[in-house]
């Protein structure tokens, strides 16, 4: 099992690490011309760059995630408002 994850949130500009092991998550500085650097730029620009993850989803806070609750839209059991559907991408 992978024990780091890098991730960025759509509005963010910054790439963050976590470490599963220790329990932490602190901000990356992605060395330009490498290829997590393109990546970077990729998403940036509006991709969704998906390896080696098989569940990622954004909540509101971490009481909607321990309830379970995904977002406003699953609550309609749609995954993606602009998907009808359900379909996450």
């Amino acid at each position: 099992m992978a024990n780091f994850v890098v991730f960025g949130i759509p509005g963010d500009s910054q790439l963050y690490l976590a470490d599963i092991g220790a329990g932490t998550i602190s901000p990356l500085n992605v060395p330009a011309g490498s290829d997590l650097g393109a990546a970077d730029q990729l998403r940036n620009a509006g991709a969704t760059i998906i390896k080696g993850v098989n569940l990622a989803i954004t909540v509101g806070s971490a009481a909607s995630a321990g309830s379970g609750r995904m977002d406003d839209a699953a609550a309609s059991g749609r995954m993606d408002d602009s998907v009808p559907s359900g379909r996450m991408d």
